[in-house]
């Protein structure tokens, strides 16, 4: 089977209906599908400019050295091929291409370049071939560890998991719902009572991998072990409910993040939180991304809600609309008068920040006091932002990342929103070429010492976790784990310091715990 179809929501750019789509640099031939038209517009451009020198797998020719396995003379980083490409090295016969080629095709092949130096291959979303996870030691720069596995069989598409403090784990699969990990890694029957998911696989008539109230993220409240509430954020489903849904006969869903607690592994007490007006709802073309949740130290809950598949660039910027932005209410759901938009008319009150595309992550740092966020970006750009309040961090407006058919991300003339650089929150880590970036974790327990304040992000399609080290506000040293396992999806810690990832794969999801090795480091 072949690996998933990208979905509307990656491609939206081009499938875009609010307006006609970007012409494409050149015209696709017959037979290259939907999911391979990124590799085809950024590869195409290569082939033509760039193969007869460094070889059609950029393996390089009698002419050319290797663009891929070598170290290269003037540096890897997209910048840096930017004004290798630009220049040229005239005196080893390769021209200054920028005399001939459009700034935006030099883009495109520099974006190209830096993909496949680091093995991605936009055809293949890591859904297909075995999971093997490995059982060898591995070393990194502080610690060493090895894999244990708690569970494997779970549905393909898990999302989320949160450790009690009596060792088992709650673990929600978006198209089943939410259920129980025993100690000795057994799955429970659904938690009764908690909200179900869909499996809907119609996207704009293609078969796929998306759906309609899909169950989300999970999260303990800070006081769990006196209150037990446990938060859960899901695509609230209904049919027939708005006009969307009478006029194409479709159901229609939105994030809603309520609360509730477990007795006799049932779940009662279920409360309200957050919801949209049924207005803001979306079809099946135009669901949302996003929906982690997390707490600060002083009640407050924040949670994401990315944007609108489909429609990508429509609403993100409005302070009248949910999509596209973080949200601040306290953790019973009543909305803070000191939210940066408190008072502001027209506004949704409970915004903290705008400007988000797809945030696949959301932590709270209590060492210092911020919000922390991670977020896909189209083609290139994926982001690791601080999150500060009102904040507005770009989407559509600018994006360091390349939409899918070669353009620059600039939707504000077609929206008619004139804005300025330096209103946007610039990034604090720029991930291009984008590794699908997913969720992260601040680690704060004793297991991994060595390893403590430090944030571990996740990756889908890089199929990675990073150790990222911070000094302040800035990231100032990045060292790998691991690679190539599976989809990472979630990362949390244990109650006793223990880390444990999920894995997302079409051979069915995995959790896994990261038992030390080493002996524990001193900080």
């Amino acid at each position: 089977m072949k690996a998933v179809i990208l979905s509307a929501l990656l491609f939206s750019s081009l499938l875009a209906s609010a307006a006609e789509p970007p012409n494409p640099p050149f015209p696709l031939p017959e037979g290259v599908s939907v999911e391979e038209i990124g590799n085809y517009f950024f590869g195409r451009l290569y082939a033509e400019n760039c193969a007869v020198c460094h070889g059609e797998k950029l393996e390089g020719a009698a002419q050319g050295t290797p663009l891929v396995g070598v170290e290269l003379n003037k540096g890897d980083s997209l910048i840096e091929l930017k004004r290798s490409i630009s220049d040229g090295a005239p005196g080893k016969g390769m021209p200054a291409w920028s005399e001939t080629l459009d700034k935006d095709t030099i883009d495109n092949i520099a974006f190209f370049i830096i993909e496949q130096r680091a093995g991605y291959d936009y055809d293949d979303f890591n859904y297909s071939g075995p999971l093997t996870v490995p059982t060898d030691e591995i070393a990194t720069e502080k610690h060493s560890f090895r894999f244990e596995p708690v569970i494997t069989g779970l549905d393909p598409l898990p999302y989320s998991i949160a450790p009690l403090p009596d060792g088992r784990i709650l673990l929600t699969e978006k198209k089943r719902g939410l259920s129980i990990i025993s100690a000795d890694g057994k799955q429970s029957a659904l938690v009764s009572g908690a909200p179900k998911g869909y499996d809907d696989t119609y996207i704009l008539g293609m078969e796929q991998e998306w759906g309609v109230g899909w169950v989300l993220d999970v999260a303990l409240h800070p006081d769990f072990e006196k209150n037990g509430w446990i938060y859960l954020s899901y695509g609230d489903r209904c049919e027939n409910c708005n006009k969307l849904s009478r006029a194409e006969s479709q159901p229609v869903s939105m994030v809603r993040v309520i609360r509730g607690r477990l007795k006799d592994d049932r779940w009662v007490d279920e409360e309200m939180i957050w919801q949209a007006d049924i207005e803001h709802y979306s079809t099946m073309t135009d669901i949302v991304a996003g929906a982690r949740i997390c707490f600060d130290e002083t009640d407050h809950l924040f949670f994401s809600v990315g944007m609108k598949g489909v429609n990508n660039h429509v609403g993100v910027q409005d302070l009248d609309l949910p999509w596209g932005k973080t949200h601040r209410v306290f953790d019973d759901g009543r909305v803070p008068t000191d939210n940066p938009y408190s008072g502001v008319d027209g506004a949704l009150q409970s915004i903290w920040t705008r400007g988000h595309r797809s945030p696949q992550g959301l932590e709270y740092r209590a060492s210092s006091g911020q919000l922390w966020g991670t977020e896909m970006g189209p083609r290139g750009g994926d982001e690791v932002n601080l999150l500060k309040a009102g904040g507005n961090y770009g989407w559509p407006l600018y994006s360091l990342g390349r939409d899918y058919d070669g353009t620059p991300v600039n939707y504000g003339k077609e929206l008619g929103i004139e804005f300025e650089l330096k209103v946007i929150e610039q990034l604090v880590v720029d991930l291009t070429p984008s590794p699908a970036v997913s969720s992260f974790n601040f680690y704060d327990g004793d297991t991994f010492p060595a390893w403590q304040g430090n944030m571990l992000v996740g990756a889908l399609k890089d199929r990675s976790l990073t150790r990222m080290v911070l000094a302040g506000d800035t990231v100032i040293q990045r060292e790998t784990l691991f690679q190539g396992v599976a989809r990472m999806r979630d990362i949390e810690t244990g109650p006793d310091g223990e880390l444990y990832v999920l894995f997302e794969h079409n051979s069915g999801g995995q959790i896994v715990r990261l038992v030390p090795t080493d002996a524990p480091a001193v900080r």
